[in-house]
């Protein structure tokens, strides 16, 4: 099956009156001038047009880890210059996340109705509108305004881009372009915390558009999800999607009859009862999904961000600013070297390993707050706790970058039956964002009442996902998304 088959004027017409937005324009262009320069050669290699594609894309995640990271450099400036209490800037805070969580339960429905595609465009432009409120706001009603809309893109984005990424993406590099999602969540909070340090927080809300300005134009160049498109009843444009993602000059027989497969089948039961979620093949991917979601928010990695100046400020760093960034600069090196792993030993074994590691670095945090209780302040001993927790955190950022962090929403977006996915895809991000919230807004008032039973329960968490992982989480490496569907039920 090859694009250059197509060269009847008829057909020629049907391409003209296509949607744009769904289909892309530059690789109509390359499948009839294939001959030209070398640009159209390396667009016909997949590697490169998949990764185009997710590059692309990944500006959202980098938008969301940028809204995130905000409010950590830009604190005492704008509770200074707005004369904010801190009740005021923590409400500021915290509406990204009740953004975010209107914005999840929206996901979904907004994802299949008009594409992945459509729902990113949408997603753009109240974070656009969002950082614009938030630099010209001259009181909190503009200010808690443009919160609101960031976290609401931001709720849409954090379920689309990863399942646009594992609808695209070849079975052996799934893993890897799905932990893209991750890694641009991470540089978005480096940025945040590195240009923070030069610029003041307006004109770093100004930075903060650039991300989905560029989106926005880049858009119209990557094509729709075959998968949807397929599940649309869009079968041309389903077929010229999935060709310009694997190559101009490879066969999509195979993959193609596969999908149109599993859509049939999906098809023939569309609508879902309440009581079909008692099958195996419905309630078991959503439980794994929501269940990977929750526990990652659970370990209380927002917390241990939340209080990791004060731990640096405990061991004698002077500047928790620039140990922040640090701490952030972590954070993406090890989730660059969980994408370079995620194909090569398995979603499931990083999911141990990391939760893992993220309960040893828990214990040892508990240990050193609940020795700290019982030395004086002054003492060696207390000094040393305080190195020993700051080990204790950047052990947890690590491991939970290494696979907490990107591998449940790769999971997420790849077990979810295509029939529920837009549904549970939703409530899936919502469990996410609520609990995000619900720690974020519990983890001062733990502190205050105990820093190491505080790291404890986190610990606790942790280790239940380690059996979790071990028990429940099916290996999806290696597998097309049809295939995953099909041992699921």
């Amino acid at each position: 099956m090859s694009f250059r088959d197509e060269n009847e004027d008829g057909r020629a017409d049907r391409d003209l009156r296509k949607p744009f937005l769904h289909t892309g324009s530059w690789y109509r262009m390359g499948s009839r001038q294939s001959s030209m320069m070398t640009s159209s050669q390396m667009i016909r290699d997949r590697s490169v047009s998949v990764l185009a594609c997710v590059l692309i894309v990944a500006l959202g995640p980098i938008q969301f880890g940028f809204t995130g990271g905000y409010s950590s450099p830009t604190q005492t400036a704008i509770t200074r210059d707005l004369h904010l209490s801190v009740s005021e800037f923590s409400l500021f805070g915290s509406l990204s996340n009740v953004g975010a969580m209107v914005g999840a339960i929206a996901s979904g429905q907004i994802a299949e109705y008009i594409g992945r595609k459509g729902s990113l465009m949408i997603a753009a432009i109240p974070n656009i509108i969002g950082w614009l409120c938030i630099s010209f706001a001259q009181d909190t009603s503009f200010l808690y305004m443009g919160r609101l809309l960031e976290g609401f893109g931001v709720g849409i984005i954090s379920y689309t881009v990863p399942v646009y990424i594992a609808e695209i993406a070849p079975q052996n590099m799934r893993g890897g372009l799905g932990s893209v999602n991750q890694l641009s969540v991470t540089i978005g909070i480096m940025l945040s915390y590195l240009l923070g340090l030069f610029v003041n927080w307006r004109i770093l809300a100004i930075l903060g558009t650039l991300p989905c300005l560029i989106l926005i134009p880049g858009l119209f160049f990557i094509p729709e999800s075959p998968r949807w498109l397929a599940k649309m009843g869009m079968t041309d444009d389903f077929e010229s999607s999935l060709q310009v993602l694997r190559g101009f000059d490879t066969d999509i027989t195979v993959e193609v009859n596969e999908i149109k497969r599993s859509v049939a089948s999906s098809n023939r039961r569309a609508t879902i009862r309440f009581s079909d979620l008692k099958q195996r093949r419905y309630w078991f991917p959503l439980m794994i999904g929501i269940g990977l979601l929750v526990l990652q928010q659970l370990s209380g990695i927002n917390g241990v961000l939340f209080y990791s100046s004060n731990i640096f400020q405990t061991a004698g760093i002077s500047s928790s600013d620039a140990a922040t960034f640090g701490l952030g600069a972590i954070q993406v090196i090890a989730t660059a070297v969980s994408t370079w792993l995620v194909d090569k030993t398995g979603r499931r074994l990083l999911l141990i390993v990391s939760s893992a590691g993220m309960t040893i670095s828990l214990i040892v945090v508990a240990a050193s707050f609940f020795i700290k209780d019982y030395v004086e302040d002054n003492s060696s001993v207390y000094a040393a706790m305080g190195i020993l927790s700051v080990v204790g955190v950047v052990g947890m950022v690590i491991a939970f970058s290494l696979g907490m962090g990107p591998i449940p929403w790769i999971i997420m977006s790849e077990i979810l039956p295509v029939n529920i996915k837009g549904l549970a895809g939703s409530v899936a991000t919502l469990s996410n964002w609520f609990i995000a919230w619900v720690i974020t807004l519990t983890a001062p008032l733990l502190l205050a009442w105990s820093g190491g039973g505080t790291f404890t329960l986190y610990m606790l968490m942790c280790a239940a996902t380690v059996v979790f992982s071990a028990l429940l989480v099916p290996e999806t490496k290696g597998k097309t998304l049809e295939e995953i569907q099909f041992s699921l039920r």
